[in-house]
């Protein structure tokens, strides 16, 4: 996956034009500085939770969603409810999709992978598990920032967890905050995907030019899903796209 980002800049690619709601499909080149904009890249995506209400999944592929991002979990004791009805109709609609993990940091890893593996069944043809790593400063029980080392201990475990159980290696979703103060240097051999609304993740994310995944936006709109929504992008051609789809079906490692 290392270097994704890199090759989509390339002036060759084809690229999105200016996106209007719930358009991901209009063509055309791109200029050497358009590879900045999110639209430059050809394969979009959502990330949702109970907050979205009852989605239409075949109008959101229609609209040309490639990939959702699907809350399953958060801490040891919360799930989402609306993520086993988004699961299955996402797969009935064709779109890869990952379920996704909101870290508590006043729970152990343990708790809290155990809790995870209960709720989000093994599917051979599901994208690998994502692991969401942020600050909550402003959750209501749990506001403590724990020392890096501890942080990081912490994550390998639930990574590696993950890892065993489900046969692939997880995706880290961080903010720009949070990767500066504890993911510099940390886990390059993951895939990351990156929260940046004001900038392209180059110019925001030190020492992380090979992220995966872009979460460019929490105010976008799609067809089949009433108000706002996270709209992300692979970093990637459509080509390097469906090759580390497919090398994250049959419960495989993906190829890096």
């Amino acid at each position: 996956m290392n270097g994704f980002m890199r090759m989509a800049a390339l002036g060759g690619l084809l690229a999105l034009g200016a996106c209007t709601s719930g358009d991901f499909t209009s063509l055309g080149p791109i200029s050497p500085l358009e590879h900045e904009k999110p639209q430059s890249f050809p394969i979009h995506g959502i990330d949702v939770s109970k907050y979205q209400g009852d989605i239409d999944w075949q109008r959101a592929r229609e609209a040309g969603v490639k990939f959702a991002f699907i809350k399953a979990t958060e801490g040891g004791d919360r799930f989402d409810e609306r993520f086993d009805k988004n699961w299955k109709e996402a797969a009935a609609a064709g779109i890869p999709r990952s379920a996704y993990h909101f870290y508590y940091f006043c729970r152990s890893a343990r708790d809290q992978v155990r809790w995870y593996i209960k709720h989000v069944p093994r599917d051979p043809k599901a994208l690998p598990p994502v692991l969401d790593m942020e600050w909550n400063g402003h959750s209501p029980t749990c506001t403590i920032k724990p020392p890096r080392d501890k942080v990081l201990a912490e994550m390998r475990v639930f990574l590696n967890r993950l890892e065993s159980h489900y046969g692939k290696k997880p995706i880290i979703y961080t903010s720009v905050d949070f990767h500066r103060e504890i993911l510099e240097g940390e886990f390059n051999d993951y895939p990351f995907w990156v929260r940046s609304v004001a900038g392209h993740p180059r110019t925001k994310y030190n020492q992380r030019d090979d992220w995966t995944f872009w979460q460019y936006t929490g105010t976008g709109r799609v067809d089949g899903i009433v108000g706002n929504v996270d709209r992300n992008v692979f970093g990637g051609s459509r080509r390097e796209w469906a090759a580390w789809r497919d090398g994250n079906k049959d419960a495989q490692t993906a190829a890096r």
